[in-house]
């Protein structure tokens, strides 16, 4: 299983967060982790708040809201 930074890492490398890579972040923030981790995913955070990373799930919401027909036609 990857470490919280390298996740972080590579988001912060390509400017996106995939879902996959969301759900991952979930599951080992559910577990110990050290500090480095926790300062990776502190920046993590940053980054996207400042919007240099995107969230694949924040434009799947959005796009749902904003053309809803495309979300039930699927």
């Amino acid at each position: 299983m990857s470490l919280i930074r390298d996740i972080a890492q590579q988001a912060l490398m390509t400017g996106y967060l995939t879902l996959e890579a969301e759900s991952q972040l979930r599951q080992l923030l559910s577990m110990k982790y050290d500090g480095e981790d926790f300062k990776a995913f502190i920046r993590l955070q940053q980054e996207t708040m400042e919007g240099r990373v995107k969230q694949e799930s924040r434009e799947l919401l959005y796009s749902s809201l904003v053309n809803p027909e495309v979300v039930m036609a699927s």
